[in-house]
């Protein structure tokens, strides 16, 4: 998902999808999964909640 893109909260298959082919991925705490894929946009440390969905925030933090 790009930095400003924001993804709905009941895009399950899509966040999957998108966080498969996402480099960055870093996988929350588990008690903060949402989804029950482990990787999932959903799942994601950088993932920020805005709205009524979340938004990829991975340009925030230094790689």
């Amino acid at each position: 998902m790009s930095d400003q893109a924001q993804l709905p909260m009941d895009e399950w298959e899509h966040a999957q999808t998108m966080a498969l082919s996402c480099s960055e991925f870093k996988q929350d705490v588990e008690e903060e999964w949402l989804a029950e894929e482990t990787v999932s946009c959903y799942n994601c440390r950088y993932r920020r909640f805005v709205g009524s969905g979340i938004r990829c925030m991975k340009s925030l933090f230094n790689f």
